[in-house]
């Protein structure tokens, strides 16, 4: 049975009886929980970077963990999520979306259950890998599932602000409970702030989401392993580069070897006869369009988070009052994402992503001007307004154009592709940022040198808003239903 995107949407799904038998407030209802459900996967992920960092401390004490040992404690998660998310993506589309997702759920609240019991810092390493493998399930397939519960138009860029919006406040959570908890607990409790969310998900999941046909094929073996190895080197290279010259040796052969596998992958996709990723996804412009802001967004915010945290407690502000300065972006991003959908209406992606590519190079070249100093209300501020409303204003958008227009057995690879350049472009924008601010004499100058690349990675966006077309009214190609 072939259904599309679209269509599916409006279907009664698996186990419904046939006809209009079931309500439309009934059917408003399932997919109001399913919502739910998916946006509670993501804000359970996003949570977990700023409690790990929060626990990273504790961890190093408690397991004589050294720096290198603890930069694999967030390495490793990295690149298991990193290079295994096409894999992901892929599994959904062939043994069904809720059951991958669920699969991944389980898996990374299992281990991060078992990360707060890690008896040695070995164990604790390699059940981050494991967590990356569960979020590199549960992240692409908990879209793909957002993309077949709500039709492409209105409904479906309503749920994309809800999870847009949710991740943000889950962010603003994380970043109080990094200042509140910072000398409160042990960092065992800490690493189990996630695992409930994870269970209500796991109990809730199979009663509000329904199942996705399951895509008949196999998986290219061939395509799953070059992909995931040339993913995983560049993530690697990437983090490396955050603190090493690019041109060391443990920078610059992982980040060559990524990029010579992943043209690897593409010449073997391209031949393959089901491949993990769909080559007829790159031959949408908008929807590459759509990929390279992606993978620039997270470069004009990341410094906000980097730079200001440490600039604010070089100059004694408490973790917890650095915290609550900081929370302004999250929360406008939380609050302008329902906006934005309705900006959208109005002006349509293109203009709504060049108002925001506008908002977030404001925003970073006032902090450079700025430089973290003078009366917070007047000169910090208001840049975090800006770069949490350009925030929402340019991760819309993309995701919409990104994930429009797919037939039925698309949805996972395209989510995949997402979420794997979300993940890179996070890396990519940690690395820059830094290498933009080495070699500065004062901790100021390196941190406007920082905001101003990060005005460019605003540029990025924008001129990538400025080369989309605008989109046909009814973008998705149908399938004919199939009773």
């Amino acid at each position: 049975m072939s259904v599309s995107v679209s269509e599916r949407a409006g279907a009664g799904g698996p186990g419904s009886p046939p006809g209009p038998a079931r309500s439309a407030g009934a059917r408003t209802r399932r997919r109001g929980a399913a919502l739910a459900v998916i946006a509670g996967c993501n804000a359970m992920i996003q949570l977990d970077d700023p409690i790990v960092n929060i626990a990273l401390p504790g961890m190093r004490a408690d397991l004589g963990l050294s720096a290198v040992g603890a930069s694999w404690v967030l390495s490793s998660y990295l690149l298991a999520f990193g290079g295994l998310l096409l894999l992901g993506g892929r599994a959904g589309d062939l043994l069904g979306r809720r059951k991958v997702f669920l699969a991944g759920v389980a898996v990374f609240t299992a281990a991060g259950c078992a990360r707060a019991l890690a008896p040695s810092a070995e164990v604790l390493i390699a059940v981050r890998a494991v967590q990356g493998l569960g979020a590199a399930c549960a992240a692409p397939s908990g879209l793909a599932l957002l993309l077949s519960t709500f039709a492409e138009g209105a409904a479906r860029k309503k749920a994309i602000a809800v999870c847009t919006a949710v991740g943000a406040l889950s962010t603003a959570g994380g970043l109080l409970l990094a200042g509140a908890l910072t000398s409160l607990g042990s960092w065992r409790w800490v690493l189990l702030l996630n695992v409930p969310l994870g269970v209500a998900i796991l109990l809730l999941g199979p009663r509000v989401l329904e199942e996705t046909a399951r895509n008949r094929g196999r998986l290219d073996v061939p395509g799953a392993l070059l992909g995931a190895a040339g993913a995983a080197s560049l993530v690697y290279a990437l983090a490396r580069a955050a603190d090493h010259p690019w041109g060391e040796v443990t920078v610059a052969v992982p980040l060559l070897a990524g990029l010579a596998l992943l043209a690897v992958f593409a010449a073997v996709e391209c031949r393959a006869e089901q491949p993990v990723v769909v080559p007829r996804l790159f031959a949408d412009r908008d929807r590459v369009l759509a990929y390279l802001a992606t993978l620039a967004v997270p470069g004009a915010l990341v410094g906000a988070y980097f730079f200001l945290s440490q600039s604010f407690q070089q100059r004694g502000v408490s973790p917890l009052a650095t915290a609550c300065a900081l929370v302004p972006v999250p929360v406008t991003m939380a609050v302008m994402a329902g906006v934005a959908v309705r900006i959208e209406r109005l002006v349509g992606p293109k203009r709504l992503m060049a108002l925001g590519a506008t908002a977030l190079a404001l925003g970073n070249l006032l902090l450079a001007g700025a430089g973290g100093d003078g009366p917070y209300a007047l000169r910090v501020l208001p840049a975090l307004v800006l770069l949490g409303t350009g925030m929402a204003c340019c991760v819309i958008p993309p995701t919409v154009l990104a994930t429009s227009g797919l037939r039925g057995d698309e949805a996972g690879a395209a989510s995949s592709v997402l979420n794997s350049v979300q993940a890179l472009g996070g890396s990519l924008g940690v690395a820059l940022l830094v290498t933009a601010s080495s070699g500065r004499e004062t901790f100021t100058g390196a941190m406007s040198a920082g905001f101003t690349a990060g005005a460019v990675f605003a540029v990025v966006v924008l001129l990538a808003a400025l080369a989309i077309r605008r989109p046909a009214r009814n973008p998705a190609r149908p399938a004919p239903r199939s009773r």
